[in-house]
């Protein structure tokens, strides 16, 4: 998710009720929970958290940030392929990205969540973008439904904004989770996930199933906005632990040398593999990769709730998942093409990464 510039509020309005669905996101019926309905509900489901792998991890008075077992919690989220399943339950996933300047994002998060093993894919993406996604690759299902400003005159918007709800809302049911930002721009008729999130906090707070992963610049603007200070690299696992406690309830996965995941209880590293080729799109990849396991997360935690057994939070499990996978990935594109590894190519390494971990016989 890619923040803006502040816009007006009739404006913020708009796109945040666009995906109100029951698929998607939080409570009951304020704006502020339709707001909510347009960023999450994908994510849907309970609070509920399993000890379904040995990841090490610390509590919030210490706030320190110890090595995830990664690969343990790959083999254990990741279903078995299973001959008697039919299409679609091994992860439906939907992005909401894409414009006339960017079509790569919401390409690379989609088809990255079918090289791990979704099957299927849809890309909810502007009309001038859908053809151009559409002829990256004829196993995602693109809906071209979104508007951007230009072609919307202001006596237009409220019955263009009715349309769109009308045409996405047909889908919502269908997902188990969707992404929300890769490649939708700065248009103030679409708007991006983490601008809407760092202005309005109510959007994801207290909703335990809402990922975050902003990069940078945007981590960096959540932490001027929700604890007042600068980004403190020296004491970076405490100060993520701070910030997912006051916003309460989202999980935050900070992108670095070693990444860092807290749902405001816990904080976990991530930091095997790698690469020092930092092409664009990787974060795009992490996108679909992490809404691909969180919701395998969610389903192995329904499947193996044991309340006597001590929880675990399904989206960070899916969190450490999909750093971990995009990590080994990376790793060995570079060994492969060096300087010359493109997003690409890691995408391309995703399957084989997954199965040296959790081979699918």
């Amino acid at each position: 998710m890619h923040p803006s510039n502040a816009l007006p509020k009739h404006d913020i309005n708009h796109y945040l009720n666009l995906l109100d669905s029951p698929n998607h996101c939080m409570l009951a019926s304020s704006p502020i929970v339709r707001r909510q309905q347009f960023l999450i509900r994908s994510l849907r489901g309970h609070h509920n958290r399993t000890n379904m792998e040995r990841t090490l991890e610390t509590k919030c008075a210490n706030g320190t940030a110890a090595e995830a077992d990664a690969e343990n919690i790959l083999r254990r989220i990741t279903p078995a392929l299973d001959p008697s399943r039919h299409k679609g339950q091994a992860g439906k996933i939907a992005v909401f990205g894409g414009c006339r300047e960017y079509t790569g994002a919401p390409y690379f998060a989609a088809i990255s969540a079918l090289k791990i093993g979704a099957d299927l894919s849809h890309v909810f993406c502007t009309k001038d973008a859908g053809a151009v996604i559409k002829s990256y690759s004829p196993e995602l299902i693109v809906h071209p439904l979104l508007e951007e400003s230009y072609s919307v005159r202001d006596d237009e918007k409220a019955s263009v904004s009715s349309k769109v709800l009308y045409e996405v809302g047909k889908w919502m049911e269908r997902f188990d989770c969707i992404v929300v930002g890769p490649g939708l721009g700065r248009d103030p008729f679409l708007l991006d996930g983490l601008f809407l999130v760092t202005n309005n906090l109510d959007l994801v707070k207290g909703y335990p199933l809402a990922v975050l992963t902003p990069n940078v610049n945007e981590y960096k603007r959540l932490i001027q906005k929700v604890l007042d200070c600068e980004v403190n690299d020296q004491d970076a696992p405490q100060q993520l632990l701070s910030l997912a406690g006051r916003i309460g309830g989202a999980t935050i996965l900070r992108k670095g040398k070693s990444d860092l995941i807290s749902d405001g209880e816990t904080v976990t590293m991530v930091s095997m593999y790698g690469s020092p080729r930092r092409c664009g799109g990787q974060g795009d990849i992490l996108s679909g990769s992490v809404a691909l396991f969180s919701s395998w997360a969610r389903q192995q935690t329904s499947a193996t709730d044991d309340s006597s057994n001590s929880p675990r939070n399904p989206m960070v499990l899916g969190c450490i998942a999909g750093s971990s996978l995009l990590r080994k990935a990376a790793s060995l594109a570079f060994m492969n093409k060096k300087r010359a590894t493109l997003t690409t190519d890691i995408i391309e390494y995703l399957g084989k990464s997954l199965e040296d971990i959790c081979p699918a016989s």
